[in-house]
């Protein structure tokens, strides 16, 4: 790289981890604090630049992210080693650059993605634990997981997804969505972890969906009520949503890998 071109913006690609618990959702809001405000913010300050972010999921108030990824662009001859300490030493614990690389020209965290999972946590045991209770949903009593798989299956392939989003404003006709995984784990000491994964989703979407599940869980619905809330396209068929807490946005995948 020439001296003269030294400075160029370069397309940077960030691995991003974050406790949404005090934040208003990733995107900037004025007047709130929001992870992208307070991320970018810290960016400009280390690499001494203005900066605007572009996210794969633009998580909901209160929601976590394990591996949200981010693009910007920053100049040509900025230490990315250097920066992502930088930002770790302001925000950290509560964000934290994971990785930081240069990107190929264009490359657009949300465009280029073309898949996300949702991990979503639920403390099952009749007390809650202090350790977990900032990143689980404590229902406080066993639930059938057989049953919320058999009914999780009903969400795999492409379905309008009406039932369980909050419609765009002015939106008013279907909300089609790909599904390529659903599944529930016992991971010990009453802890239960649903993973899901589509080519996109739409807002609240796992949220609902999981108050949907526990309700079959905890026996209030049946497995095979799944299907025909999706083909009934009305919100109000869906029932409770699940609290923001327990959700993390775990990965996201790119033609890469």
């Amino acid at each position: 790289m020439t001296t003269a071109d030294a400075g160029a913006a370069r397309r940077c690609r960030l691995l991003v981890a974050y406790d949404g618990a005090a934040f208003h959702g990733f995107a900037a809001q004025p007047g709130v604090s929001t992870v992208a405000g307070a991320l970018a913010g810290a960016l400009g300050r280390s690499a001494r630049t203005v900066v605007e972010l572009t996210c794969a999921g633009r998580t909901d108030a209160g929601v976590h992210a394990w591996g949200q990824v981010v693009s910007l662009d920053l100049p040509g001859n900025v230490d990315l080693v250097r920066v992502q300490r930088s930002v770790n030493r302001q925000l950290a614990p509560t964000v934290v650059v994971r990785e930081a690389s240069w990107a190929p020209p264009g490359f657009d965290a949300r465009r280029w993605a073309v898949s996300r999972t949702y991990r979503y946590s639920i403390d099952c045991s009749g007390t809650p634990s202090p350790f977990s209770a900032a990143t689980s949903w404590h229902v406080g009593s066993p639930l059938d997981v057989r049953g919320m798989q058999a009914a999780s299956d009903a969400l795999l392939g492409e379905h309008d997804f009406r039932s369980l989003c909050r419609p765009p404003a002015g939106h008013s006709g279907p909300l089609v969505r790909r599904v390529t995984r659903a599944d529930w784990a016992d991971v010990g000491d009453g802890g239960l972890r649903f993973e899901v994964e589509a080519t996109a989703f739409c807002h609240q979407m796992v949220r609902s969906t999981v108050g949907l599940l526990v309700e079959v869980g905890r026996g209030r619905r049946r497995a095979a009520d799944v299907l025909a809330v999706l083909r009934a396209a009305d919100r109000a068929a869906a029932g409770p949503v699940a609290p923001p807490h327990g959700l993390c946005l775990w990965a996201v995948s790119y033609p890469e890998g």
